[in-house]
């Protein structure tokens, strides 16, 4: 295709058509079902579908076919259905995703923003759902939009836009499963739920690491005590439960001790981080918003990035059992509730590290204390992409030049993308493009989200190209 067409089109096609009807995206809080057990009266998810649904009816795509599909009990998926372009031969069927529900817009918010309110200021467009992941089927409709224009190729695209990927994706298995004939048979998959480390050049995400979520309470008395009375008698559960962690964790170095949490990273990823490293060496240690004089937990950029990546880690998230510091009494306390969220390398097996950690929590227990695992544990596997086809290497060379003037690079992410894990097992010899507008400064989940404009008209350009040499082989 030819680049000044596609470009023309695509910074067009945002100017005019996708930033304003994505404004009113941003305005609709589409919360995330975790984040809101009645979103079926609140009709925010239905808003939001229907939104989308009615500006994709009004672009030009020959022959789509645009549906609202919802299973009983289920969040809505918006389904687009793109014919493949007249002289593309046939190359099964490129699956594209996103979401349109949201986080929460919790407090914080910077003087003039606000998480409902979309604002555009120095080139960034500010709000709950701008490049989480709000701006993804705009950016896929508005890339097949662009092939077309510059009389391009495509082979048939599917177009998925669920509703619960901030709630884990509980209802996306199910509906891949409904939709399965339809899908056929998947070759590239096209995730726009992604980003990098800068906005200079496209970044690929090659791995996403798994999650284990666990609810652990362990008690000692059947009810509290007055702690002068009890206290050196009895031991605290808090510190029946440090005991148990230490177990798991290193409270030093935050290394988890279990095997089954734990795998080696493979070269060729090993050779991709360090090429991050370089690029990016202050990319995780300067990011993240440290009080004065707080530190990471290494100087090392290849070595935070490989926590981050494919490091087993743990996070306490949630606790209870605790009076509020003004209500606290000098009482030995029943019981200590605590949350731990593990984030998994790529390659582990999350049922594996479940039980591992299940074990280690609950056999010879000091004290005798009793121990409980809440059961709604959730284990959930990460992804590693496939060896990268040469039409895709070939592509990925000719966009970073053309489109943004140097070499893209590939890493991997510390968070997870569950719809991956998933394609990646359904669909063994697919090659995945996973990418997006996001970068380490977004504010994603937190106040001040953001979308780069520009940055966005770029990766949509790039994922035009791709499509096109997708179609080519």
């Amino acid at each position: 295709m030819e680049q000044k067409s596609v470009r023309e089109t695509v910074v067009s096609t945002w100017i005019s058509d996708v930033l304003p009807s994505l404004s009113g995206l941003v305005a609709i809080p589409a919360l995330s079902p975790a984040f809101d057990a009645d979103w079926v009266n609140s009709g925010h998810l239905a808003a939001a579908v229907e939104h989308v649904k009615t500006w994709i009816e009004g672009r030009a795509l020959p022959g789509a076919t645009i549906e609202v599909v919802q299973l009983d009990g289920r969040t809505p998926l918006l389904y687009v259905d793109v014919p493949a372009t007249a002289g593309a031969v046939d190359r099964g069927t490129v699956l594209m995703y996103g979401h349109l529900d949201k986080q929460p817009p919790v407090g914080g918010w910077s003087e003039g923003l606000d998480p409902w309110t979309p604002v555009v200021r120095d080139g960034r467009l500010y709000g709950r759902g701008s490049v989480d992941d709000g701006y993804s089927g705009y950016a896929a409709v508005s890339a097949l939009e662009a092939v077309h224009a510059a009389g391009g190729e495509h082979a048939r695209a599917v177009l998925l836009l669920e509703t619960g990927e901030e709630s884990g994706s509980p209802d996306l298995p199910a509906y891949v499963a409904h939709l399965a004939e339809r899908l056929g048979e998947v070759s590239l998959v096209v995730c726009l739920d992604a980003g990098g480390m800068d906005y200079e050049r496209l970044w690929l995400t090659t791995s996403l690491r798994g999650m284990l979520h666990l609810t652990v309470n362990v008690q000692l008395l059947a009810a509290a005590q007055h702690s002068g009375l009890a206290s050196g008698v009895v031991a605290s559960s808090f510190r029946v439960l440090r005991q148990l962690l230490e177990r798991v964790e290193s409270a030093e170095t935050g290394e988890i001790k279990l095997a089954e949490l734990n795998v080696e990273v493979p070269a060729s990823r090993l050779a991709e981080i360090e090429a991050v490293a370089e690029v990016a060496p202050d990319g995780l240690r300067t990011v993240f918003p440290l009080v004065s004089g707080g530190k990471t937990v290494s100087e090392d950029a290849l070595e935070l990035l490989l926590n981050n990546y494919w490091r087993p880690t743990l996070s306490i998230i949630g606790a209870d059992g605790f009076p509020l510091p003004a209500d606290a009494g000098n009482v030995l306390r029943e019981s200590t509730t605590l949350t731990l969220s593990f984030r998994l390398p790529p390659t582990a097996s999350s049922d594996a590290a479940l039980a591992a950690v299940r074990a280690v929590l609950t056999t010879d227990v000091p004290y005798g204390a009793k121990v409980t695992i809440a059961d709604d544990a959730q284990a959930e596997d990460g992804w590693n992409a496939p060896e990268e086809a040469p039409w895709l290497t070939a592509a990925l060379r000719r966009v970073s030049d053309e489109v943004f003037g140097r070499p893209h690079r590939a890493a991997g992410m510390g968070g997870s993308i569950p719809f991956m894990g998933l394609l990646g097992e359904k669909y063994p010899d697919a090659q995945f493009l996973v990418t997006g507008a996001c970068g380490a400064d977004s504010n994603i989940h937190v106040p001040d989200e953001w979308l780069n404009l520009d940055y966005a008209h770029q990766v949509t350009e790039a994922v035009a190209h791709i499509l096109d040499a997708h179609a080519r082989g």
